[in-house]
């Protein structure tokens, strides 16, 4: 069984790794189900094992903190829905890619629910969203915006951090950095797409999602 826990009001970053660290640990020893942990922060930046210090464009905006997750720079903070990914890996076929793309199809699915068509593309990580309102990109196709962020350290082959979604978060919050290293396209959420989606609304998107994904019972 996966355990799935929704805390209330925002949780601060360093809190969240402690718990997650030692939810990992238990998990590895045997001792506690699998978990999907569901959550909001004040504003923040992290910065991924990739994270570039150029791509930190504003450093005294908001706090920053370094994780060992992989990928670059991302924002956190009310209005985004951030899932907690603690999965064991190494029952689940011991396929990183493959386990990566789980999630990529669980955030798809999830916005699917929303009739949002979410995609992804080589070479740049998360879920984009097309923008035809908005003016082409250079080499003429459409413009695409990123909705969802995906960054994951698995260890014993357990999985921790995870997914991040835009409900409805201060988009401007992302001016201080360079997210996820791309700065070619834009960031968007539910609601700034005219979606009147709530977080309760997603939350029940994403637990309907996990179970045609990955197929666990909840």
């Amino acid at each position: 069984m996966v355990e799935w826990i929704t805390t209330d009001g925002l949780t601060p970053y360093r809190k969240a790794e402690e718990r997650m660290e030692a939810r990992v640990a238990a998990i590895a020893a045997g001792t506690a189900d699998e978990c999907i942990w569901l959550v909001e922060h004040p504003p923040l930046y992290t910065a991924g094992t990739s994270a570039k210090s150029e791509d930190l464009t504003d450093p005294d905006r908001f706090d920053v903190f370094e994780t060992k997750r992989g990928g670059q720079y991302t924002y956190h903070g009310p209005g985004q829905r951030v899932a907690y990914v603690m999965l064991d890996v190494g029952k689940r076929g011991r396929d990183v890619r493959c386990f990566v793309r789980d999630l990529e199809a669980w955030v798809i699915d999830t916005l699917a629910q929303f009739n949002l068509r979410g995609e992804i593309r080589d070479g740049r990580v998360g879920v984009w969203v097309q923008r035809p309102e908005k003016p082409p990109q250079a080499d003429g196709t459409p413009a695409e915006d990123k909705i969802a962020a995906i960054g994951i350290r698995l260890r014993k082959w357990i999985s921790f951090h995870g997914i991040s979604i835009n409900v409805e978060p201060d988009l401007s919050h992302f001016g201080g950095i360079v997210p996820c290293g791309i700065a070619d396209h834009g960031v968007t959420s539910l609601v700034d797409l005219g979606l009147p989606v709530t977080m309760d609304d997603l939350d029940l998107a994403l637990r309907e999602s996990f179970t045609t994904v990955f197929g666990d019972a909840i």
